[in-house]
């Protein structure tokens, strides 16, 4: 992926990906609820999505339309979260997650799941 997203423009994303084509007005709306944006706030962060073609626009109604995919995005956020504080090393933040919290047995048995269908 080749755009690259700050938190704020992700916002507005995830309304789109969670909500499908929407008007931006309804971006607006979900983000002052959630976030306590206001309108001019969200119209900035649309057009700036807009202009690095992460969202298309169109009428009537200024209707938007994501044209990344979410997993794109995600991939792309944890590829540059592992090269850039695990050393491009995925066991190292895998074990960081792993340290982090104790794991009930349900979630073990997700992991170890996840890990046998890689082999």
């Amino acid at each position: 992926m080749d755009i690259k997203l700050f938190d704020s423009e992700l916002k507005v994303m995830c309304v789109l990906w969670s909500e499908g084509d929407t008007t931006a007005k309804h971006i607006s709306d979900v983000l002052k609820e959630e976030i306590g944006w206001n309108m001019n706030t969200t119209y900035t962060l649309i057009k700036r999505c807009i202009k690095k073609g992460a969202i298309e626009r169109s009428e009537p109604n200024f209707m938007c339309h994501a044209l990344i995919p979410k997993e794109e995005v995600q991939e792309a956020e944890t590829n540059e979260l592992i090269n850039k504080i695990y050393d491009g090393s995925a066991d190292k933040l895998f074990a960081a997650l792993l340290s982090r919290k104790k794991l009930s047995a349900e979630e073990i048995e997700k992991l170890k799941k996840i890990v046998s269908d890689l082999e």
